[in-house]
C-alpha cells in the first residue's frame, strides 16, 4: 500500500515531503519556470530573498536561481547548507567587472565608494564598500558620504541610480544584462501602438531610451507591486517574462504584454522540478566558498542589509 501510494505521489508532492524531512526552504526567483514559483516558499526578487535566507529558520536552502544568488545566501548563512538545483546557471553580468579596474578607479578619484550590484560574484564584491539591488540601490547610494560612486557591474543601473540621485559623481562600468540591455526602444514603440492604454512598466536593467517610454521604473518586486494597486487593467512589461506567472496570479482580470520576442533568461530557466528534487533527495550542489572570501564578501552585504532596512 505505501508503495503504491508512493508511486502516485506527484513529483511537487515528493519536494514537499523531502523538504519537510530535510529542515528545508525552497527560495526562488520571479525569472524561474512557473512551476518552480508554486512550490517554492518563497517568491522574490535578489533583496527579498536575500533577507529571507537569514530569516528563515531551515537550516537548508535550496536556492532556484542563478550562481551568485546561491553565492550571497551562503555568504550570509555560513551555517546554513545551500542547495542550487543547477549549478551551471549562471549570470553573465555578474562576471562583467574586475578587481584591477576598481583599483584603477581608487587611485584615481577621492573619496570614491564602490557600489557593487547584488547580480556579481563574491570574488568581486570584496572589492565593493556596499552592495545594492534594484529595490534599494538609490537609497543606498544617496546615503552614503562619498561623493564619487563606481557603480559595478551594470551600466544601465548606474545611469538609472545617477538619474536619481544627481548630487553624486558616478563613474561607469560597461556591464550589462544580456536580457534586459536587448530590449529596444522600437520594440516598445511598436508595443504601445497595438496597445495604446497600456502602462508600461520597466525595469532599470534595461537601457535608458525604453526607461524614457516607460510610466514607471522598479525592481520585479516593484513592477508586481505597481501593477497590483494600479486602477489600469493593462501593462507592458519589460523585464524577463518568468514575472508573467505571479502578475497573472495576483491580477487575474488585468492583461500584460510582453515585448517581442518575449525576453527569456536561459539561464534561469535552467531550473526544474527534476533539479529540484535530485538536491533534495542527494545534497549535491552544495555551495562552497574559501571562509576568507566569504568573510571579505559579506562585508558590502551586511552594510547592504543594514542601509537598506
Amino acid at each position: 500500500m505505501a508503495q503504491r501510494r508512493e508511486a502516485a505521489m506527484t513529483m511537487a508532492e515528493e519536494i514537499q515531503q523531502l523538504k519537510k524531512e530535510k529542515n528545508a526552504v525552497i527560495l526562488a526567483h520571479y525569472y524561474v519556470a512557473p512551476e518552480i514559483q508554486e512550490i517554492a516558499d518563497v517568491v522574490g526578487d535578489s533583496f527579498n530573498l536575500s533577507k529571507e535566507a537569514v530569516a528563515r529558520p531551515e537550516q537548508t536552502i535550496v536556492f532556484c536561481g542563478v550562481s551568485f544568488m546561491g553565492e550571497s545566501a551562503k555568504v550570509l548563512n555560513p551555517e546554513k547548507t545551500v542547495l542550487m538545483p543547477d549549478p551551471e546557471a549562471d549570470c553573465p553580468m555578474a562576471h562583467m567587472a574586475d578587481g584591477e579596474t576598481i583599483a584603477r578607479m581608487r587611485e584615481k578619484y577621492e573619496d570614491l565608494a564602490v557600489v557593487c550590484y547584488i547580480n556579481s560574484t563574491a570574488e568581486l564584491k570584496t572589492h565593493a564598500d556596499v552592495c545594492v539591488t534594484s529595490s534599494n540601490a538609490v537609497k543606498i547610494v544617496r546615503a552614503l558620504p562619498n561623493k564619487n560612486i563606481f557603480f559595478i557591474p551594470d551600466r544601465n543601473l548606474a545611469h538609472y541610480v545617477a538619474q536619481q540621485v544627481p548630487e553624486k559623481h558616478f563613474v561607469f562600468n560597461e556591464g550589462y544584462c544580456p536580457i534586459h540591455d536587448k530590449m529596444a526602444a522600437e520594440a516598445l514603440k511598436q508595443c504601445k501602438a497595438a496597445h495604446p492604454q497600456a502602462e508600461v512598466l520597466t525595469h532599470p536593467e534595461c537601457p535608458r531610451s525604453v526607461l524614457d517610454l516607460s510610466d514607471y521604473v522598479g525592481s520585479t518586486t516593484g513592477i508586481i507591486d505597481y501593477a497590483r494597486k494600479s486602477s489600469g487593467t493593462s501593462f507592458i512589461i519589460c523585464t524577463e517574462n518568468g514575472v508573467r506567472h505571479q502578475l497573472e496570479k495576483e491580477n487575474p482580470d488585468k492583461t500584460f504584454y510582453f515585448l517581442q520576442p518575449e525576453p527569456v533568461c536561459t539561464d534561469m530557466k535552467r531550473i526544474t522540478l527534476e533539479k529540484v528534487l535530485h538536491v533534495l533527495k542527494t545534497g549535491e550542489n552544495q555551495v562552497e566558498l574559501p571562509e576568507d572570501l566569504r568573510v571579505q564578501s559579506c562585508v558590502p552585504l551586511d552594510r547592504m542589509m543594514t542601509l537598506g532596512k
